[in-house]
């Protein structure tokens, strides 16, 4: 109960952050719920195909769809009333992030799957929908760029992984597991902690 509480949260969120995205894009009604439902469900749903769940999770609950195109819509309508749409998109964003990767590894744990890939799968849930998402709205995407993003979701993973390894609560493992990986999100965001970059000087041979 408690992670299908926070699966909606999540959904909603990322739901958010692609309305938020498609309306930087000047995109209208239609493309901004296609955007906020892609970036919502797509990472869950290539997690269960490479793990071979089947039917997805939004096929199995069509009213997943619901929650993702509302949220889009309110995200539109209220839009005006959000001075500051980057951080706002930001903080939804890492949100998501956050959460889908404690979902996904614990889909991926229920699946018997080893710890490493339970990890991937985590990640994998975190990342690709915002993946699609930047994709789909012509930037550069997020996981892509040196920002502490697919770190995050494997951050994120592996201690929730651990703390259940541990023996801590299932019930608040999941909760001090999304509060860390969040606090070390916002963060980064903060103090503009990112990876070492490579600018390719040191090849110039093979140009």
């Amino acid at each position: 109960m408690l992670l299908h509480t926070i699966y909606l949260i999540a959904i909603v969120a990322e739901a958010m952050s692609g309305a938020i995205m498609g309306m930087r894009r000047d995109m209208d009604l239609f493309g901004i719920c296609v955007v906020g439902t892609i970036t919502a469900l797509g990472g869950g749903s290539m997690r269960d195909i490479l793990l071979g769940n089947y039917p997805l999770g939004w096929i199995a609950h069509p009213e997943y769809l619901l929650f993702t195109i509302g949220a889009a819509v309110v995200t539109a309508l209220v839009a005006r009333f959000l001075h500051h749409l980057r951080n706002v998109f930001l903080v939804v964003d890492g949100l998501g992030l956050v959460a889908f990767s404690v979902i996904g590894c614990d889909v991926a744990r229920a699946a018997g799957m080893a710890p490493g890939i339970v990890i991937l799968a985590g990640m994998i849930t975190g990342v690709f929908g915002g993946l699609l998402r930047d994709v789909l709205c012509n930037e550069i995407p997020l996981v892509l760029q040196r920002e502490l993003y697919a770190t995050i979701a494997l951050f994120t993973g592996a201690l929730y992984v651990g703390l259940l390894w541990w023996d801590v609560d299932p019930s608040a493992a999941p909760l001090i597991a999304i509060g860390a990986g969040f606090l070390v999100r916002l963060l980064a965001l903060r103090f503009h902690w990112k990876l070492p970059s490579f600018n390719g000087s040191g090849i110039r041979g093979f140009e």
